[in-house]
């Protein structure tokens, strides 16, 4: 059977790094569900469909495509058979993906892909809900956590080394929000599984988060 670790955590704790060195570390497939829900939520947007049009958003899921691949250790997203790896990461689609996330047809669709992922191998799976609905067997569960303001240092200094303009401030906001979203929406809330090891990466270096995961993990191999 194929091995899983399953990383939760709100936006902003660095999960999306860690997992990723992780996963080179150890021969890990890295899967990052959140890029998921991000694809959705552009396609939503370049078709002006609002999160309440239900209606809308399942026509747009039928014949959707989305594709994850690594290229030269980077992650690339493709929807639709286009590169969308940096448009996911606008203001603007961070200011709804949380939004598009909470709706039922978004996750019932997302779901059963991302548990279909497994039969690729050995995975390392970073999300919302991945060790309390995606995989509540897996192997591994970490729920990696920081402070809000951390988080929003971490995201203002990314968007900025990606050349996306913004101000903390607005960063700061948008994070608190879609935190308050992502624990009270009715389907799948992020919240830590029961099983699940809590680790606060808030005066940790991202090597060090590292370097405790992977102990974490090679205790269960």
């Amino acid at each position: 059977m194929p091995f899983v670790v399953a990383i939760d955590g709100p936006a902003g704790t660095g999960k999306g790094t860690v997992t990723k060195i992780i996963a080179d570390r150890l021969n890990l497939i890295y899967i990052d569900t959140g890029a998921m829900y991000r694809a959705v939520a552009l396609k939503a947007l370049k078709n002006n469909i609002k999160p309440e049009e239900t209606e809308k958003i399942e026509e747009i899921l039928k014949d959707i495509s989305i594709k994850l691949n690594r290229i030269n250790e980077k992650q690339q997203i493709l929807l639709d058979g286009i590169d969308v790896t940096q448009e996911i990461r606008t203001p603007e689609v961070d200011d709804v993906v949380a939004k598009f996330a909470a709706v039922k047809q978004v996750r019932e669709k997302m779901t059963p892909l991302q548990r279909k992922m497994k039969s690729e191998g050995n995975i390392i799976m970073e999300g919302r809900d991945i060790g309390t609905v995606v995989f509540p067997d897996a192997d591994v569960k970490i729920y990696l956590d920081a402070t809000v303001e951390e988080r929003a240092k971490r995201r203002y200094k990314q968007n900025l080394e990606n050349g996306i303009k913004c101000t903390f401030e607005e960063i700061l906001t948008s994070i608190k929000e879609r935190h308050i979203l992502e624990t009270t929406r009715e389907i799948a809330p992020l919240k830590q599984a029961e099983d699940a090891i809590y680790v606060d990466s808030t005066e940790l270096s991202i090597e060090e988060v590292v370097q405790k995961i992977i102990a974490i993990i090679e205790e269960k191999i």
